[in-house]
């Protein structure tokens, strides 16, 4: 009898042990990030993991590889959705073909300023965009900068529609931003990012549209010396979590990530802002002459076939789409 009463408490206190054992997940994660080490998103991203480990008590703690080196993207995304990757921060521009609800960021002029993107995005359309993240096994933990893009040419200052009218615009190869230049009746032109400097130079475009540090960092402010702060593309990136390691997580640990997350978003938000604003610096002392457009009223007026193309299109987005146009 003694033995069996023996057996059984140990029997107990095993049970006991190996409960508290798992209720504490412990998992090494790793990170994927296409920029180089030094980049705001980079920097965004090792906060992020560093506040994780310290605040879970080194239980979850990981490695985050820069440049790319665990794929390109697309495939990224899908090492994600798979488990194979556990975090990433993803431009939301790409990620539309596994994701239909990430593309209404790419309309041109549909957020009205950065503030307004940040404010959205940290609210019920950021809740609505990373619902249908979550269907695709993707957790979406935090909004990252990426730069608002604007256009630059070098014929004169854009201030209404009207101005684009007629420039040679250079566009990525995206039907919605050659629509977009269409509809201000300019002239779009698709062509490799590479091929720009040389292109504006010997005028084979008048123009192109990109954020202040690109355009500062390839110097393209040497041959387009107008730069017009439209801010018609504003895509933020996603810091996200695989929807299959995130489940290993216990729910302290899972608040513990969601708080970091969002700390480091704030973080590099700023270092995004510094960045930009020392670009604008640079290619303003190189001559640019740099202009606001306070009113994107006409702008967003014209984009009205743009739309409509892409509802037509994409009808179950309706929703969210004028949920993002009509706030407040």
């Amino acid at each position: 009898m003694a033995t069996t009463r023996t057996l059984a408490a140990l029997g107990a206190a095993f049970t006991f042990t190996v409960g508290i054992a798992t209720s504490a997940q412990a998992l090494e994660m790793r990170g994927w990030n296409i920029h180089v080490e030094d980049y705001p998103v980079s920097i965004g991203m090792e906060s992020f993991l560093e506040e994780v480990s310290e605040k879970t008590g080194g239980e979850v703690t990981g490695k985050v590889y820069h440049n790319g080196v665990l794929g390109s993207q697309p495939d990224a995304i899908e090492q994600v959705r798979l488990g194979a990757i556990d975090f990433a921060v993803f431009s939301l521009g790409p990620m539309g073909q596994a994701v239909p609800e990430t593309n209404v960021v790419s309309l041109p002029f549909i957020f009205s300023s950065v503030p307004d993107m940040y404010r959205l995005m940290d609210g019920e359309v950021g809740d609505a965009i990373g619902e249908g993240m979550k269907a695709k096994g993707i957790v979406a933990l935090g909004w990252y900068a990426a730069g608002a893009r604007s256009f630059y040419n070098s014929v004169k200052p854009i201030n209404t529609p009207a101005d684009v009218e007629g420039l040679k615009v250079r566009v990525m190869s995206n039907d919605l931003f050659v629509q977009m230049i269409e509809a201000m009746d300019g002239n779009a032109t698709p062509m490799a990012f590479a091929e720009v400097y040389q292109s504006l130079k010997t005028g084979v475009v008048d123009g192109a549209e990109n954020n202040p540090p690109s355009y500062e960092s390839t110097n393209h402010y040497e041959v387009a010396k107008y730069y017009s702060l439209s801010e018609h593309l504003i895509i933020p990136e996603c810091l996200c979590m695989s929807l299959t390691s995130w489940e290993k997580l216990t729910p302290e640990q899972q608040q513990i990530v969601m708080d970091a997350a969002r700390a480091s978003a704030e973080y590099q938000r700023e270092l995004w802002a510094e960045r930009e604003a020392a670009s604008l610096e640079t290619v303003k002392a190189g001559g640019t002459e740099i202009n606001t457009i306070d009113d994107k009223a006409p702008f967003q007026e014209a984009m009205s076939p743009v739309y409509d193309a892409f509802l037509e299109q994409n009808p179950g987005l309706t929703d969210l789409v004028n949920l993002i146009r009509n706030a407040d």
